[in-house]
């Protein structure tokens, strides 16, 4: 795993998102009769879970997003690191000693974060947890402490996702290691996004918006034409869209270090780290400096397209796409466009809850 991850201070407790406009500008958009834009949002996995649909029965609509909700808090009660008796935490205190027993969903996020990791060589790492407590940025714990590298360095050898056995047959997790620790703050949001995603299709709604936190999933298409997202200025204003993207059945993951950040001795520390080195730490940047601020990635499913967005090594300056295991990296360091409206816009922060 690189040290871009593991610096992320346990991947912090909530993506903050800013909402500039729940409707696009519809000049030269097909009137669709009876149709318009059903919406709920609630907080759930520590970030804000927004819910939109373009349909004619609200009441329909309404219903399919409760379930959603339901579905987050049943997630969340499983693979939470911060709730008390979540699979994970018991995963995490048995460590070195007994393997535990796991459900499907636990089971089918820990595969796939191994997949993650085997297909990024390990710059993507599930049990980058075990630096927890080091970098802090989370809302419960955040105390503008800049570590003691000698402390990490302690603990990089407890980072190892070779180490995380999964026993299908018996239903079971195990960290071969005292003192290991997962998270699945990269990969749990994005497969309750892609719940999400299979609860509303399988109620009969083909167009529509899930978006939880950076993760966000569009289905079909909004009065004719696919949704248009807009991606929040790291360094700008709060309503100013930075770039403008249009998609259609996909997932799109956004990470930025605006959100979760402190300034200590006229540096900027933020969530997002740098990769290889513990001291080169890209939050440290004179204020208002906006490289490495943000990029996004698009995917056809939340859980993968996450985890490969976390693992994808940045290189400033440029704006750039690029093909991997079925995603496209889009690069968000240059204004691609300025101004517009977008139907949702969307910068993540942080991505552990």
């Amino acid at each position: 795993m690189s040290i871009r991850d593991w610096l992320r201070g346990a991947r912090l407790a909530a993506i903050l998102v800013a909402l500039v406009s729940a409707v696009a500008c519809t000049r030269g958009e097909p009137a669709a009769t009876g149709s318009h834009l059903v919406e709920r949002t609630q907080v759930a996995m520590g970030s804000s879970l927004s819910l939109t649909a373009w349909t004619e029965d609200d009441a329909a609509a309404v219903a399919a997003f409760d379930a959603v909700f339901v579905e987050f808090e049943h997630l969340d009660a499983l693979m939470s690191v911060w709730r008390d008796g979540s699979e994970i935490v018991r995963l995490n205190a048995a460590a070195g000693e007994h393997p535990v027993p796991i459900g499907p969903d636990v089971r089918d996020a820990l595969l796939t974060a191994r997949q993650m990791s085997d297909w990024t060589d390990g710059k993507f790492d599930v049990t980058f947890y075990a630096l927890a407590g080091l970098w802090k940025f989370d809302a419960q714990d955040q105390d503008n402490t800049v570590p003691d590298m000698n402390e990490v360095r302690k603990r990089l050898p407890l980072i190892n996702y070779r180490d995380l056995i999964v026993d299908e047959r018996a239903g079971t997790a195990f960290l071969k290691r005292k003192g290991m620790r997962v998270n699945l703050g990269g990969i749990g949001k994005g497969y309750a996004v892609d719940r999400a995603r299979e609860i509303l299709g399988a109620r009969g709604f083909h167009d529509f918006m899930i978006q939880a936190g950076g993760d966000l999933y569009v289905a079909g298409k909004k009065g004719g034409r696919p949704w248009r997202l807009g991606i929040r200025d790291p360094r700008g204003p709060a309503d100013k869209i930075f770039a403008t993207i249009d998609l259609s059945d996909s997932t799109f993951s956004t990470s930025g270090d605006y959100e979760r950040f402190f300034m200590k001795n006229g540096r900027r520390y933020g969530r997002r780290a740098g990769p290889i080195v513990p001291e080169r730490h890209p939050g440290h940047r004179p204020r208002g400096d906006c490289r490495c601020a943000g990029e996004g990635r698009v995917h056809p499913r939340a859980h993968r397209g996450d985890g490969a967005h976390r693992a994808y090594e940045r290189r400033a300056g440029r704006h750039r796409e690029r093909q991997e295991r079925g995603s496209r990296v889009v690069g968000l360091e240059e204004p691609a466009c300025a101004g517009g409206t977008a139907d949702r816009c969307t910068l993540g922060s942080s991505d552990a809850w």
